[in-house]
């Protein structure tokens, strides 16, 4: 098939918005600002025909395209991206640049020499040579993070709605706020998005399906020590800030941490500390692929607070765990076929398909749960959450197609 693709301008133009989330906000969304990008990907649908496309008060973007096909029992499939980018890298006045047929060299950005993408530390580059690269300009991220899946969503609907040859059931677009904070699917109303499978598009290398996630919770730990006067606390002071230093002490250094874990190994990864002499608060997430595992993981942290907590015998400590999603292959098993369609759809689109797990989380983790088995799908972002982030057209072209194919082989295998 050949397409006339739309992904490059519509990605230029959404990386300029700033949509950036704010993890410290109670609102929601937690920045007013990504209905910006909403309101931009309502009008754009609007002006390809889905007339009830529409930004809710929560910051979610609806949309339907209806069913083209004669086939009565065709699934209604839901394809998801999110428009918030990171609160771990500037967002603000980004400006992308499109390195046309890259050759391989070091790509140096220009507002800040000293951010250099190379071949040697990103290694996926190495079959993007002769291909467009975009990137940022050195001081801000590049916004692929998931602006490329919205721009290849966005793609895949023109393209359907312009050649009613392709045909497809009823398809429902969802682009969400704040996935970054871990909040993408909280106020997703699942009744009224009525699908029955869905697909975030949010991977990263061409080709890649996730059919596995973490599972993950997080842990507030509280430590309330007992305060004096500095100048007369010996033998009664026991400062809160010290304990949790102590706590963080204790932790694996080589094992069970992020910076020594790859593949299915988990993790328990402090996110934040805070305090006072007289109180703490420790925050860390904990991940791992299987569930038994993670209550391990929350046992061993545990032990060692205890452990540390008998050196401070007046301090006292809460200890909440909260969930905070679930590996999604647990629902993806009971409906092998969505997983499988993927594969084909990348398949038809000429690639390898690399089905795997990622160390993450996705919106879908969590609307697997709510109803919508929900893999991931490559969009083609690297280097995320970083001044070095980058995209290469053709692999977000390619994953605008891969859409296409799926839904064409879910008419093809309906009654």
């Amino acid at each position: 098939m050949n397409f006339n693709h739309t992904t490059l301008s519509r990605f230029l133009d959404y990386v300029k918005i700033d949509t950036q989330s704010d993890p410290a906000s109670l609102s929601v969304p937690s920045t007013e600002k990504q209905k910006n990008l909403g309101r931009v990907l309502v009008k754009e649908l609007h002006d390809m025909g889905l007339t009830d496309a529409h930004l809710d008060e929560f910051g979610y973007v609806y949309a339907t395209l209806p069913a083209n096909t004669d086939k009565q029992n065709v699934p209604v499939l839901c394809f998801c991206s999110h428009m918030d980018t990171s609160p771990d890298c500037s967002g603000t006045n980004v400006k992308p640049l499109v390195h046309q047929a890259w050759n391989g060299a070091d790509i140096v950005l220009p507002d800040d020499p000293t951010q250099i993408i190379r071949m040697s530390e990103h290694p996926d580059l190495k079959a993007q040579i002769g291909n467009d690269i975009v990137t940022a300009s050195g001081t801000t991220l590049l916004g692929a993070d998931n602006k490329a899946g919205v721009a290849a969503i966005m793609d895949a609907v023109f393209q359907l709605v312009s050649d009613p040859k392709l045909k497809h059931g009823t398809l429902r677009i969802l682009f969400t706020p704040d996935e970054e904070i871990g909040r993408g699917a909280d106020e997703a109303n699942m009744e009224k998005l009525g699908a029955q499978f869905g697909y975030t598009v949010d991977g990263e290398s061409l080709g890649s399906i996730e059919n596995e996630t973490f599972s993950a919770d997080g842990v507030v730990l509280k430590i309330f020590g007992v305060p004096s006067h500095p100048g007369y606390a010996q033998g009664s002071m026991e400062n809160a800030i010290k304990i949790a230093a102590d706590i963080v002490a204790q932790l694996p250094r080589t094992r069970l941490s992020p910076e020594t874990t790859r593949q299915k190994k988990g993790f328990i990864h402090p996110t934040k500390i805070e305090g006072i002499l007289d109180e703490a608060a420790l925050h860390f997430i904990i991940r791992d692929f299987d569930d038994n595992n993670l209550a391990k993981h929350e046992k061993e942290l545990l032990d060692i607070v205890v452990r540390v907590m008998k050196n401070y015998p007046k301090s006292r400590f809460t200890f909440k765990v909260s969930e905070q999603y679930r590996n999604m292959k647990q629902i993806l098993d009971k409906h092998p076929e969505v997983a499988e369609y993927a594969v084909e759809a990348v398949k038809r689109a000429g690639i390898e398909p690399i089905l795997g797990s990622i160390r993450g989380g996705t919106d879908g983790s969590r609307f697997s749960f709510m109803g919508l088995p929900c893999p991931n799908i490559f969009a083609g972002e690297h280097a995320f959450h970083s001044r070095l982030e980058w995209v290469s057209v053709q692999d977000m072209n390619k994953s605008a197609e891969t859409i296409i194919h799926l839904c064409q082989i879910w008419e093809e295998r309906s009654e």
